[in-house]
């Protein structure tokens, strides 16, 4: 289900993306509209799924984990929902995708340091079903994760997908 989103919706995501914990009320004036109007968009991105929720950006490496890495995970087909199950049990897995290709599962890993990484790598392979991984550290992160470049496109240019 997908719903149809505008320059309005356009401008307070992006705004509450620079500051999550900005009030309704600065928010309405800062756009220029009532605080009514707000909260009725907000309530309505909300209850369609696009707004999912206002966690804290933690900077990882500022409390410690400077190693991120990219694992690529082949695995035994049948045992997909168990190994996902046990690397939702590994604190330093953020985040895991079903993928194409030679592995099946890219899992972006934290750790303190490079025997920390070696010691997550080394728990992932005692996993039953797990085949074989492959290792991609990562240097930098030049484009963090982000939605809004697409939102506002999608805002400018309605209907071109």
């Amino acid at each position: 289900m997908s719903i149809k989103i505008d320059g309005l919706d356009s401008a307070l995501l992006r705004e509450l993306a620079a500051d999550p914990r900005v009030p309704i009320l600065e928010l309405a004036q800062r756009l220029g509209i009532a605080r009514n109007t707000v909260q009725a968009r907000m309530k309505r991105l909300e209850a369609a799924g696009v707004v999912r929720g206002y966690p804290p950006d933690v900077d990882l490496e500022v409390i410690g984990f400077a190693v991120h890495a990219f694992l690529g995970i082949e695995l035994d087909q049948n045992k997909m929902n168990d190994i996902v199950e046990a690397l939702r049990a590994f604190p330093n897995v953020l985040e895991v995708h079903a993928t194409t290709g030679r592995g099946d599962l890219l899992v972006r890993v934290a750790a303190r340091s490079q025997p920390d990484l070696l010691g997550v790598i080394q728990r992932v392979h005692a996993i039953a079903g797990v085949k074989h991984t492959e290792t991609m550290l990562a240097l930098a992160t030049p484009i963090e994760y982000r939605s809004l470049p697409l939102v506002e496109q999608l805002t400018r240019h309605p209907g071109a997908d």
